[in-house]
């Protein structure tokens, strides 16, 4: 059937976003969080795994498990794969937002213990951190949570992430929680709280409330702040930009991301298909040479596929997973979305 110009302009109108959909079966849509990390993802795993199956894969950014809730709430169809931190992940599938993975299709048999969900595949294994500004501070900046909220002894400004994700963390780590009681301490809404004031404390003196990695990434570059939390690949990639940036292990919060399916989706069974070609070994070596995020499969250094020097810069090398807390997908489950809103209220009070 001929459609004139002004039938679908008409169909536009109404709503139907052409653009959105896949125009054939053999196309999908993944979005990511864009800046060094998704370059990284498209150039080792995105399009080499599109290849191999012989598909069309179209690459776009999003901004969090919030527009995975708006797609799947609003019937809207704008991508089919996403890219998530564990815990926006757990709390999508707590709350009904995402399909269930099929593991007699997508293998991960070789992943490293706890690195993936029924929701969610792990695909690279990455670690928040304080960073710093060596113009600021030389090599004797913050070496601890403790440091990083010790406006006195680190005089300056910081940056925080705009959402929950691994924030209240580093508050109670500050306050004196031991590291295998944070997550006793935050299974309340006391506990919240208490996370909450440690990082009023310091409100003052936080002058960015980031939304991405490129952000915070571009605020070491360009000095803007002394110093922030913010993913270590991330750091690692300015720095070689010549950004003045360094961290220390012992303020890791090791996290792993993966991949999910919003719920609904019409080309779900490509989507796993696709899913499980990303898991292989191969892939996420080759990811591992653009930005410093360690692989979840454990056949990637069973295989030699990543040179010794390079596994050392990884956060799940055991020199450096050692120092560090590992985030608890389980209470992100259960308390990401009430903690985030207590948040969002701390951030604009």
């Amino acid at each position: 059937m001929k459609i004139g110009l002004r039938t679908v302009s008409l169909l536009a109108a109404a709503g139907f976003a052409f653009a959105s959909s896949p125009a054939f079966a053999d196309e999908l849509r993944i979005v990511s969080w864009g800046g060094a990390y998704q370059k990284g993802q498209s150039i080792g795993i995105f399009q080499p795994a599109a290849k191999a199956l012989g598909i069309t894969v179209k690459e776009d950014t999003y901004g969090g498990i919030s527009d995975v809730k708006l797609q799947v709430r609003s019937g809207a169809d704008k991508f089919d794969i996403f890219s998530s931190g564990a815990g926006g992940c757990a709390s999508g599938a707590a709350e009904g937002l995402l399909e269930k993975l099929d593991y007699s299709v997508i293998d991960v048999s070789n992943h490293l213990p706890g690195m993936y969900s029924d929701y969610c595949a792990g695909a690279d294994i990455f670690s928040v951190v304080a960073a710093f500004n060596t113009d600021t501070y030389g090599e004797n900046g913050p070496r601890s949570w403790a440091d990083f909220y010790d406006v006195e002894k680190f005089p300056g400004t910081r940056a925080m992430r705009n959402k929950v994700d691994a924030q209240l963390e580093t508050a109670l780590l500050a306050d004196g929680v031991p590291m295998d009681q944070v997550y006793d301490v935050l299974d309340s809404e006391e506990g919240i709280e208490r996370a909450l004031n440690k990082i009023r404390s310091i409100k003052p003196h936080i002058a960015v409330w980031w939304s991405s990695g490129a952000q915070h990434a571009q605020l070491m570059k360009d000095g803007e702040v002394d110093m922030t939390t913010g993913w270590n690949g991330r750091f690692d990639v300015a720095k070689e930009d010549g950004a003045k940036v360094s961290y220390d292990w012992r303020t890791g919060i090791m996290d792993w991301e993966g991949y999910g399916i919003p719920k609904g989706i019409k080309n779900k069974d490509l989507a796993m298909k696709y899913i499980a070609e990303m898991m292989k070994p191969e892939y996420m070596a080759e990811f591992a040479k653009y930005i410093t995020y360690g692989p979840t499969n454990g056949k990637v250094y069973e295989l030699g596929l990543m040179d010794e020097a390079r596994a050392k810069q990884m956060p799940s090398h055991p020199d450096n997973a050692q120092h560090q807390l590992t985030l608890k997908t389980a209470w992100y489950s259960k308390w990401r979305t009430i903690a985030d809103e207590m948040y969002q209220e701390m951030m604009t009070e």
